[in-house]
């Protein structure tokens, strides 16, 4: 793709909330996922067979590889848009484009499915669907794990910010990825299945760290619309690893065993009565201790159907010594 001065001017990072849910669902749909992300998977995977979210919208829309429909990646309208913000945009694609993307997936897949018929007879009450969907496949398998993985994508933007600031623009694509190369104003991406044409010149470049992405490159393209490249973000590898607490016993004397004990359990999201069942403390109990702790800022809670699942934040982490995981 050959890129104009105005198109550099707004060549801009984002993180997306959306580009992380298509990624992870494709992720999860794999025969053999990533093994960076195992950990994470068969966490997830139960959680999301118990909610029936493995044959609703999302299977019918993400299949384990090839074309992804765009409608479901529309433009971050800012650096780091919310969901909600994301899925206003996915409610709001026209039926045009809604369509004309479920006949590209078709010809990918081989053929409509029911759900992707209803989709294309009534896109805007299907989209409400969709996104009600998307919003339980959120706090079920992302909202737990968002913060340490925004942290993952921040250190990434700030890494490549400081490339342009240091060495310019063609040292950002050269070392992106090994599929990314930049030559005479022109963006390349190695064996790429199709030429990337724009009818509109001089609409920028979006580039978008993805946990999820890897290992190769995801492409949005549209008319009048800044393209979209979501990569690999750095740092992946380490994201679900797990440390051993370094100063539990100073903790557990100004916060107590019992709260000490919780967030050591808590190196993976769980519910209440899965804390209980491992730690011996009462069911009351450990609702006590994890609603003190939210309200201290060292545990978030997220609602999963009838259960809530509680993660530690990074302050609980910063606090216990260990790296998030």
């Amino acid at each position: 793709m050959e890129f104009s001065a105005s198109d550099l001017a707004r060549m801009r990072f984002a993180i997306s909330p959306m580009w992380e849910v298509v990624t992870s669902y494709r992720l999860l749909r794999s025969a053999r996922p990533a093994a960076v992300h195992v950990p994470w998977a068969e966490q997830v995977l139960p959680r999301l067979a118990a909610a029936e979210l493995d044959r609703g919208w999302l299977a019918a829309l993400i299949p384990p590889t090839g074309y992804l429909p765009d409608f479901l990646n529309p433009a971050p309208a800012g650096h780091a848009p919310s969901l909600g913000e994301e899925l206003d945009a996915v409610r709001g694609a026209s039926a045009d484009v809604v369509r004309r993307d479920l006949g590209h997936l078709e010809r990918h897949v081989g053929g409509p499915s029911a759900r992707r018929r209803s989709l294309e007879s009534d896109p805007e009450e299907r989209l409400a669907e969709l996104a009600a969907e998307i919003e339980r496949y959120w706090e079920l398998a992302l909202a737990p794990y968002w913060q340490r993985m925004r942290t993952v994508l921040d250190a990434d933007v700030f890494h490549r910010a400081r490339q342009v600031a240091e060495h310019g623009a063609e040292a950002l694509f050269n070392g992106l990825h090994e599929k990314v190369s930049w030559d005479d104003n022109t963006l390349r991406l190695v064996r790429r299945p199709e030429t990337l044409n724009r009818a509109t010149k001089g609409a920028g470049l979006l580039l978008i760290p993805s946990v999820f992405a890897g290992p190769g490159l995801l492409t949005v393209v549209r008319d009048a619309e800044p393209l979209q490249l979501a990569y690999p973000a750095r740092g992946v590898g380490v994201l679900w690893e797990r440390s051993a607490p370094s100063r539990s016993d100073a903790v557990a004397a100004v916060l107590g065993r019992s709260r000490t004990l919780l967030l050591t359990e808590l190196q993976a999201p769980a519910s209440t009565t899965e804390l209980a069942r491992r730690t011996g403390i009462s069911p009351a109990g450990v609702s006590q201790f994890l609603t003190a702790m939210r309200d201290a800022g060292l545990v978030s809670a997220h609602r999963v159907g009838r259960s809530v699942l509680y993660a530690r934040t990074s302050v609980a982490d910063e606090l216990l010594g260990t790296r998030p995981g």
